[in-house]
Protein backbone atom coordinates (compact mmCIF):
# COMPACT_ATOMS: atom_id res chain seq x y z
CA UNK A 1 0.00 0.00 0.00
CA UNK A 2 1.20 3.36 -0.71
CA UNK A 3 1.97 6.22 1.17
CA UNK A 4 -0.65 8.24 0.28
CA UNK A 5 -3.87 10.91 0.82
CA UNK A 6 -6.49 10.80 -0.72
CA UNK A 7 -9.24 13.99 -0.36
CA UNK A 8 -12.66 12.60 -0.93
CA UNK A 9 -14.46 16.11 -0.53
CA UNK A 10 -15.34 18.15 2.23
CA UNK A 11 -13.88 17.10 5.69
CA UNK A 12 -13.62 13.35 4.31
CA UNK A 13 -9.58 12.19 3.67
CA UNK A 14 -8.36 8.82 3.68
CA UNK A 15 -4.94 8.12 4.98
CA UNK A 16 -3.54 5.24 3.82
CA UNK A 17 -0.05 5.62 5.92
CA UNK A 18 2.22 2.36 7.51
CA UNK A 19 0.11 -0.12 6.12
CA UNK A 20 -3.29 1.46 7.60
CA UNK A 21 -5.72 2.86 6.21
CA UNK A 22 -7.73 5.70 8.74
CA UNK A 23 -10.88 7.82 7.52
CA UNK A 24 -12.48 10.99 8.55
CA UNK A 25 -15.71 11.93 8.41
CA UNK A 26 -17.23 9.89 5.77
CA UNK A 27 -20.06 11.98 3.74
CA UNK A 28 -20.12 9.68 0.79
CA UNK A 29 -23.01 10.88 -1.05
CA UNK A 30 -26.10 13.21 -0.24
CA UNK A 31 -26.77 13.84 3.35
CA UNK A 32 -29.83 14.32 5.51
CA UNK A 33 -30.34 17.94 4.77
CA UNK A 34 -32.66 17.90 1.49
CA UNK A 35 -31.54 21.43 0.71
CA UNK A 36 -27.79 20.65 1.06
CA UNK A 37 -26.70 19.62 -2.22
CA UNK A 38 -23.16 17.25 -3.46
CA UNK A 39 -21.88 18.98 -6.11
CA UNK A 40 -19.24 16.16 -6.99
CA UNK A 41 -19.37 12.20 -7.25
CA UNK A 42 -19.99 10.25 -4.24
CA UNK A 43 -17.94 8.24 -3.52
CA UNK A 44 -17.63 4.54 -3.88
CA UNK A 45 -17.84 1.90 -1.17
CA UNK A 46 -14.80 -0.12 -3.04
CA UNK A 47 -12.62 3.27 -2.72
CA UNK A 48 -12.68 2.25 0.90
CA UNK A 49 -11.60 -1.04 1.26
CA UNK A 50 -9.18 -2.25 3.81
CA UNK A 51 -10.46 0.69 6.23
CA UNK A 52 -9.04 -0.10 9.26
CA UNK A 53 -10.44 2.95 11.29
CA UNK A 54 -12.99 5.50 10.59
CA UNK A 55 -12.92 9.19 13.00
CA UNK A 56 -15.73 11.23 13.56
CA UNK A 57 -14.57 14.61 14.48
CA UNK A 58 -18.26 15.60 15.78
CA UNK A 59 -21.66 15.25 15.50
CA UNK A 60 -22.88 17.77 12.99
CA UNK A 61 -24.78 16.43 10.03
CA UNK A 62 -22.06 17.27 7.49
CA UNK A 63 -19.64 14.94 9.21
CA UNK A 64 -21.16 12.11 11.29
CA UNK A 65 -23.64 10.87 8.54
CA UNK A 66 -25.37 7.62 9.44
CA UNK A 67 -26.18 6.47 5.82
CA UNK A 68 -22.58 6.59 5.30
CA UNK A 69 -20.93 4.96 8.03
CA UNK A 70 -23.90 2.10 6.45
CA UNK A 71 -22.60 1.58 3.80
CA UNK A 72 -18.69 1.45 5.02
CA UNK A 73 -17.03 -1.90 3.54
CA UNK A 74 -15.34 -4.00 6.28
CA UNK A 75 -15.48 -3.65 9.79
CA UNK A 76 -13.31 -0.68 10.75
CA UNK A 77 -12.98 0.56 14.22
CA UNK A 78 -14.91 3.86 14.90
CA UNK A 79 -13.17 6.39 17.00
CA UNK A 80 -15.99 9.19 18.35
CA UNK A 81 -15.66 11.98 21.08
CA UNK A 82 -17.27 10.86 24.26
CA UNK A 83 -21.69 11.32 23.78
CA UNK A 84 -21.47 10.06 20.05
CA UNK A 85 -20.96 6.57 20.62
CA UNK A 86 -24.40 5.36 21.03
CA UNK A 87 -25.63 6.84 17.67
CA UNK A 88 -22.74 5.67 16.11
CA UNK A 89 -23.24 1.84 17.79
CA UNK A 90 -26.28 1.56 15.53
CA UNK A 91 -24.55 0.97 12.19
CA UNK A 92 -20.92 0.05 13.42
CA UNK A 93 -20.22 -3.47 12.71
CA UNK A 94 -16.83 -3.61 14.98
CA UNK A 95 -16.08 -1.63 17.94
CA UNK A 96 -16.85 2.08 18.53
CA UNK A 97 -14.07 3.88 20.98
CA UNK A 98 -15.07 6.85 22.56
CA UNK A 99 -12.36 9.27 23.25
CA UNK A 100 -11.40 13.19 25.03
CA UNK A 101 -9.06 15.24 24.04
CA UNK A 102 -5.59 13.89 24.79
CA UNK A 103 -6.68 10.29 24.61
CA UNK A 104 -4.63 8.22 22.13
CA UNK A 105 -5.16 4.87 20.43
CA UNK A 106 -3.15 2.82 18.33
CA UNK A 107 -3.90 1.48 15.11
CA UNK A 108 -1.20 -0.92 13.80
CA UNK A 109 2.24 1.12 13.55
CA UNK A 110 0.28 4.48 13.90
CA UNK A 111 -0.65 6.39 17.12
CA UNK A 112 -3.83 8.26 17.32
CA UNK A 113 -4.26 11.01 19.33
CA UNK A 114 -7.33 13.08 19.77
CA UNK A 115 -6.75 16.87 19.75
CA UNK A 116 -9.28 19.95 21.47
CA UNK A 117 -11.23 21.76 18.21
CA UNK A 118 -13.18 24.69 18.87
CA UNK A 119 -16.52 23.60 17.33
CA UNK A 120 -20.15 23.23 18.35
CA UNK A 121 -21.13 19.88 19.89
CA UNK A 122 -24.90 19.56 19.04
CA UNK A 123 -26.20 17.17 17.02
CA UNK A 124 -30.14 17.37 17.89
CA UNK A 125 -31.67 18.41 21.28
CA UNK A 126 -31.18 15.09 22.54
CA UNK A 127 -27.78 14.38 21.04
CA UNK A 128 -24.21 16.34 22.25
CA UNK A 129 -20.84 15.26 22.10
CA UNK A 130 -18.71 16.52 24.85
CA UNK A 131 -16.29 18.14 22.89
CA UNK A 132 -15.44 18.54 19.36
CA UNK A 133 -12.12 16.77 18.59
CA UNK A 134 -9.06 16.99 15.73
CA UNK A 135 -7.00 14.26 14.86
CA UNK A 136 -3.58 13.94 15.29
CA UNK A 137 -2.00 10.46 13.51
CA UNK A 138 1.77 9.84 14.09
CA UNK A 139 3.64 7.15 12.02
CA UNK A 140 6.00 7.47 8.59
CA UNK A 141 4.45 10.43 8.11
CA UNK A 142 2.65 12.85 10.81
CA UNK A 143 -0.50 13.92 9.56
CA UNK A 144 -2.92 16.42 12.01
CA UNK A 145 -6.88 16.87 10.63
CA UNK A 146 -8.23 19.66 11.82
CA UNK A 147 -11.93 18.56 11.88
CA UNK A 148 -13.67 21.36 12.44
CA UNK A 149 -12.73 24.10 14.36
CA UNK A 150 -11.53 27.69 14.80
CA UNK A 151 -7.88 28.92 16.41
CA UNK A 152 -7.71 28.15 19.97
CA UNK A 153 -4.55 28.96 22.46
CA UNK A 154 -3.17 25.11 22.12
CA UNK A 155 -2.83 24.82 18.72
CA UNK A 156 0.49 25.90 18.68
CA UNK A 157 1.14 22.93 20.68
CA UNK A 158 1.43 21.09 17.66
CA UNK A 159 4.51 22.67 16.33
CA UNK A 160 7.25 20.29 15.78
CA UNK A 161 4.57 17.45 16.13
CA UNK A 162 3.30 17.65 12.60
CA UNK A 163 4.37 17.40 8.61
CA UNK A 164 1.13 17.47 6.98
CA UNK A 165 -1.77 19.58 8.37
CA UNK A 166 -5.20 19.15 6.75
CA UNK A 167 -7.11 22.39 7.72
CA UNK A 168 -10.78 23.54 6.74
CA UNK A 169 -10.83 26.57 4.94
CA UNK A 170 -14.83 27.00 4.08
CA UNK A 171 -18.43 25.04 4.58
CA UNK A 172 -21.29 24.51 2.89
CA UNK A 173 -23.25 27.62 2.57
CA UNK A 174 -22.52 31.62 1.87
CA UNK A 175 -21.42 32.57 5.31
CA UNK A 176 -19.41 30.51 7.83
CA UNK A 177 -20.72 30.10 11.53
CA UNK A 178 -18.58 30.85 14.75
CA UNK A 179 -16.40 27.61 14.64
CA UNK A 180 -15.09 27.56 11.36
CA UNK A 181 -11.80 28.88 9.62
CA UNK A 182 -11.93 30.77 6.94
CA UNK A 183 -8.45 30.82 4.49
CA UNK A 184 -7.24 33.91 6.05
CA UNK A 185 -7.89 32.57 9.46
CA UNK A 186 -6.09 28.88 8.24
CA UNK A 187 -3.62 30.54 7.40
CA UNK A 188 -3.30 31.94 10.04
CA UNK A 189 -3.31 27.97 12.11
CA UNK A 190 -0.29 27.18 9.83
CA UNK A 191 1.97 30.16 11.70
CA UNK A 192 0.95 27.90 14.74
CA UNK A 193 1.29 25.12 13.85
CA UNK A 194 4.37 25.17 11.56
CA UNK A 195 3.83 22.38 9.34
CA UNK A 196 5.78 21.23 5.86
CA UNK A 197 2.75 20.79 3.98
CA UNK A 198 -0.84 22.34 4.99
CA UNK A 199 -4.47 20.78 2.64
CA UNK A 200 -7.58 22.54 2.47
CA UNK A 201 -10.48 20.80 3.49
CA UNK A 202 -14.06 21.23 4.29
CA UNK A 203 -14.89 23.30 0.93
CA UNK A 204 -15.87 22.64 -2.77
CA UNK A 205 -18.30 19.76 -2.34
CA UNK A 206 -21.26 20.73 -0.67
CA UNK A 207 -23.86 24.13 -1.42
CA UNK A 208 -27.51 24.86 -0.47
CA UNK A 209 -29.26 23.85 -3.74
CA UNK A 210 -29.88 26.70 -6.00
CA UNK A 211 -26.68 29.02 -4.90
CA UNK A 212 -23.89 27.05 -6.16
CA UNK A 213 -23.88 29.36 -9.55
CA UNK A 214 -24.69 32.82 -8.06
CA UNK A 215 -21.58 31.78 -5.72
CA UNK A 216 -19.51 30.38 -7.45
CA UNK A 217 -16.10 32.38 -5.92
CA UNK A 218 -16.52 30.88 -2.79
CA UNK A 219 -17.81 27.67 -3.46
CA UNK A 220 -14.92 26.80 -6.15
CA UNK A 221 -12.48 29.27 -4.75
CA UNK A 222 -11.52 28.57 -0.80
CA UNK A 223 -8.36 26.42 -1.58
CA UNK A 224 -6.54 28.59 -3.86
CA UNK A 225 -7.80 31.58 -1.65
CA UNK A 226 -5.96 29.54 1.26
CA UNK A 227 -2.83 29.20 -0.84
CA UNK A 228 -2.77 32.63 -1.53
CA UNK A 229 -2.94 33.78 2.26
CA UNK A 230 -0.61 31.38 3.01
CA UNK A 231 1.79 32.22 0.65
CA UNK A 232 1.17 35.38 1.87
CA UNK A 233 2.01 35.43 5.20
CA UNK A 234 3.76 31.89 5.84
CA UNK A 235 5.99 31.04 2.60
CA UNK A 236 7.80 28.29 4.25
CA UNK A 237 4.57 26.31 4.30
CA UNK A 238 3.91 24.08 1.08
CA UNK A 239 -0.05 24.33 0.16
CA UNK A 240 -1.17 21.58 -1.54
CA UNK A 241 -4.87 21.92 -3.38
CA UNK A 242 -6.45 18.90 -4.15
CA UNK A 243 -9.56 18.81 -5.71
CA UNK A 244 -12.24 16.25 -4.70
CA UNK A 245 -10.72 12.41 -5.55
CA UNK A 246 -7.09 14.05 -5.76
CA UNK A 247 -4.61 12.34 -3.92
CA UNK A 248 -0.70 13.05 -3.17
CA UNK A 249 2.26 10.95 -1.52
CA UNK A 250 2.73 10.90 1.90
CA UNK A 251 6.64 10.45 2.31
CA UNK A 252 8.78 10.00 5.47
CA UNK A 253 11.47 12.06 4.46
CA UNK A 254 9.28 15.28 4.58
CA UNK A 255 11.46 17.49 7.20
CA UNK A 256 9.96 17.91 10.65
Amino acid sequence: MVDQLTFLGHSTVLVDLGGVRILTDPVLGPIGARFIRRHVPNVLPETLAGTSAVFISHGHWDHLDLGSLRSMPGRPVFIVPVGLGRIVARVARADVHEVRAGDRLRIGVLELEAIHAEHGRRRSFFTTSKEALGLLITGPTNVYFAGDTDLFDDMALLAGRVDVALLPVGGWGPRLGPGHLNPRRAAEATVRIRPSIAVPIHWGTLYPFGFRRPARRRFEGSGEAFRDAVTAGNPGVQVRVLKPGQSMPLEASVER
